[in-house]
């Protein structure tokens, strides 16, 4: 293709975006005077908000989206939190590198699950306007099916918390305060009373199951639930590795991993 041709394509067809724009002396996002509107203003979770959702949440909604990021900042030497101080011990120059170590594995085991759980509640197809009989008989013939197949229902269960995820706990308590629990999250808590393992053990509702519809009934993309959970966990990485740097475990932990991983291949090879 010729650089003539790209130019008709061009031409035909100019790059848009409605995300954001600036000059010398002003700066728009999403049609908000950044300086003049937002700075000062609103706090990070809302300016988030603004960014994927294109507009102000209303308080409720900042109370429980910010709810949302808080929920899953930290949960302890979890393997992105490992995978970024060890990732630090090797190059401490670069903080963003062991930021970027720890959040590139979020995916459908850790901080992934947001994603999952909205495409699995969302794919139930409740109307909007369903009541609590509707969505009870829509959880179960669901739970039943996952069951019956012997599926992993996204968003349900946790290894730690066995018995309940407090996080859930005050996420819906918060929800039920700001009058927002929408149709995903109630659909979501009808599912937790019949979703069991193979074995009839129980699964509840975990944090990132219901961060996923409380995300989808706020309206945010499907598609970004992921970087959502991604942009929560950078501030705890972040924090990991500003302990890390004060009381360093990750020179501890290699060689952990040295004196506890048997080489079972051969010692030398012939020739």
């Amino acid at each position: 293709m010729t650089p003539d041709s790209y130019d008709s394509i061009y031409a035909a067809k100019p790059f848009v975006s409605s995300m954001g724009s600036s000059t010398h002396d002003h700066i728009d996002v999403q049609g908000y005077d950044l300086a003049g509107e937002l700075m000062g203003k609103v706090d990070f979770g809302s300016m988030f908000f603004v960014l994927l959702a294109g507009r102000l949440p209303s308080d409720a909604e900042a109370a429980l989206f910010n709810a949302v990021l808080v929920a899953l900042a930290d949960h302890g030497m979890t393997p992105s939190v490992l995978a970024a101080r060890l990732t630090y011990t090797g190059a401490p120059e670069a903080v963003q590198g062991a930021v970027a170590a720890g959040v590139l594995g979020a995916g459908s085991t850790f901080l992934g699950v947001f994603e999952d759980s909205a495409r699995f509640l969302v794919g139930l197809n409740a109307p909007t306007d369903a009541d609590d009989s509707e969505l009870d008989a829509t959880a179960r013939t669901a739970a039943e099916r996952y069951r019956r197949h012997d599926w992993r229902i996204p968003g349900f269960g946790h290894p730690v918390h066995k018995s309940g995820d407090p996080r859930t706990k005050a996420l819906y308590r918060i929800a039920h305060e700001h009058n927002t629990v929408g149709v995903h999250f109630r659909l979501a808590l009808h599912v937790e009373k019949y979703a069991q393992s193979r074995s009839g053990v129980p699964l509840p509702l975990n944090a990132g199951g219901a961060c996923g519809a409380i995300l989808t009934d706020l309206g945010i993309p499907m598609t970004s639930l992921r970087g959502v959970a991604a942009v929560s966990r950078a501030a705890g990485i972040v924090g990991h590795l500003v302990e890390e740097a004060r009381n360093p475990i990750g020179t501890a932990l290699w060689h952990l991993a040295e004196e506890r991983v048997q080489y079972v291949g051969r010692s030398s090879r012939k020739r």
